[in-house]
């Protein structure tokens, strides 16, 4: 890798670190081509993004920027996850390692907090934007359903008496 490779690295990281709600350092060490594969998948499902990177060049980018309080985790084989959804790094590394020991959280950060394992592991634990926004949704449109069956309701019944006493004259 050149120089003007390295500093192009750097500044996509910066770039990254700058945006990114959370981001989650792991240990990769062990992992096939297959297993990498997989989890990157299982990033990408959940919303976030998975990234082997070089510890020097992290370091440099994580300089002036809100993840900085991070840069005692890159040692080692180490590799980030990140999303714009706070959780969704999160529970992507956590769900990932359960099912494989050879990836190992480290940590992380979110907005300005820095996270250890256990604190990843509970940010894995909430639920999603997605899910959060949903369960809203489910509760004001419960209302509105209710609502809507409440003042249907007389006009059925009303319906039915007319009904029966329509065939009981008819009978």
């Amino acid at each position: 890798m050149d120089r003007a490779q390295k500093t192009e690295l750097v500044a996509e990281l910066k770039d990254v670190f700058q945006d990114a709600a959370a981001v989650v350092v792991t240990h990769y060490s062990g992992l096939t081509v297959a297993e990498m594969t997989d989890l990157r998948s299982q990033m990408r499902e959940a919303g976030a993004q998975f990234r082997v990177t070089k510890n020097r060049l992290t370091k440099l980018a994580l300089e002036d920027t809100p993840c900085s309080p991070i840069a005692h985790l890159f040692t080692g084989p180490t590799a980030i996850a990140y999303s714009d959804d706070p959780v969704a790094a999160a529970k992507a590394s956590v769900g990932f390692a359960k099912e494989n020991e050879k990836l190992i959280v480290l940590g992380g950060i979110m907005g300005e907090t820095e996270l250890d394992e256990g604190g990843v592991k509970s940010l894995a634990s909430m639920p999603s934007l997605d899910e959060l926004r949903a369960k809203i949704v489910g509760m004001i449109n419960t209302p509105a359903t209710r609502i809507a069956g409440v003042t249907q309701a007389p006009a059925g019944q009303l319906a039915r008496v007319f009904g029966a006493y329509g065939s009981s004259e008819a009978a």
